[in-house]
């Protein structure tokens, strides 16, 4: 199997500025997957027995074109001109901003020729008797060329890519529903309090555009809720005797209605997904499976100077949820009404009045891979 291209300036930006420091939060280790139209990182996509350390956790997907990133792009392989591996995220960030920095002092920086190379090789290591398979980053400076070679696992068999095309294909659906939520720093500063009561954290979304978030223990409920959200795909209007009740008591009603969903994740995975707002998406939308089977974040991108999507990138989370059969959670004891004794109860309210109007609206993708 043989990969070989050379670094544009955009795509080399994105993922020095973006996506390997968000990537690096979520994980230590991730797949790289090559394809003939698409580069991606990828986390837990394996699952357990995958090469990563995080089994069980939230899955990541980084999805981009071959001609954002890539120039003269070039992947072969047996196995449908597919290569995937695994690789330390700090390790290949630190390659790739060394290879920037040397990059730089180049006369020639800018100009197509001086590119950053970038290869898949297999070279003997000192005191080893065998080849081991590294990603090699390929640089000139202005007095020398810099190689620096970055360790990979061995090449995926065949079979484990087959799985990790199906999982890729497994997560293309979107949800019915989604709800554009607060930037995410305001959400990650609401989950970092929150995680001092509890390890599990209950998210509903509803089709009226609210979103619902709240830990509840034995002697304590806190939560926060957010209305009026932006909604794309399938949404209802609010029942109009509804609006003078309780965030939770409207939010079991919706349930009821089969208006909403409510699941409950591992505080700790939505934290780590949380942490993707390094890559500086232009919006976020959250949104629950069709029964339940994860809740899905999507991080939106659109093309610079518009409102219009930007295809080229596709990055989302998808997170495990406990019981995925159980879409109606209700908290723990007598407290129906998300009353707190001893704590607040944080209430957020989004006024949809400061969302800009255009006349189509955006659609998060997830592009499929052929």
């Amino acid at each position: 199997m043989k990969f070989k291209a050379y670094f544009t300036d955009d795509g080399i930006a994105l993922l020095d500025k973006r996506f390997l420091p968000a990537m690096d939060k979520v994980g230590r280790v991730c797949h790289v997957y090559l394809t003939p139209t698409h580069a991606m990182l990828l986390h837990n996509l394996l699952g357990p027995t995958g090469t990563g350390t995080d089994g069980g956790g939230p899955q990541c997907v980084a999805q981009f074109a071959k001609d954002l990133l890539f120039r003269e792009y070039s992947v072969s392989s047996r196995n449908g001109n597919r290569v995937a591996f695994a690789v330390d995220v700090a390790l290949l960030h630190r390659a790739l901003r060394s290879a920037l920095a040397v990059h730089a002092q180049s006369p020639a920086a800018g100009d197509a020729s001086a590119a950053i190379q970038v290869k898949l090789v297999n070279k003997l290591p000192a005191g080893s008797r065998s080849a081991s398979p590294f990603l090699t980053f390929e640089t000139k400076g202005a007095r020398s060329a810099v190689v620096q070679d970055v360790p990979i696992s061995r090449p995926l068999s065949r079979s484990d890519v087959e799985r990790l095309q199906a999982a890729l294909d497994a997560a293309q659906e979107l949800p019915q529903t989604l709800v554009q939520v607060p930037d995410l720093p305001q959400l990650q500063s609401l989950v970092d309090r929150l995680k001092n009561v509890g390890d599990l954290l209950t998210v509903a979304v509803t089709q009226y555009g609210d979103l619902h978030l709240h830990v509840a223990t034995s002697i304590v409920t806190v939560g926060s809720e957010f209305r009026k959200l932006r909604i794309l795909g399938v949404r209802a209007t609010a029942p109009v005797g509804d609006q003078n009740l309780s965030a939770s008591t409207r939010t079991d009603m919706a349930i009821e209605r089969g208006e909403a969903l409510s699941v409950q994740v591992n505080m700790k995975h939505l934290a780590k997904s949380l942490q993707c707002h390094l890559a500086k998406p232009d919006c976020t939308f959250y949104g629950i499976a069709p029964g339940g089977a994860c809740l899905t974040v999507i991080f939106q991108y659109f093309i610079p100077g518009t409102r219009l999507t930007d295809k080229s990138i596709s990055f989302y989370c998808r997170l495990p949820v406990l019981d995925p059969g159980n879409l109606r959670t209700v908290p723990d004891g007598n407290n129906r009404d998300g009353c707190v004794l001893g704590a607040d109860v944080i209430v957020d309210r989004a006024n949809a009045d400061g969302h800009e109007e255009i006349n189509e609206e955006p659609q998060p993708v997830i592009p499929e891979v052929p």
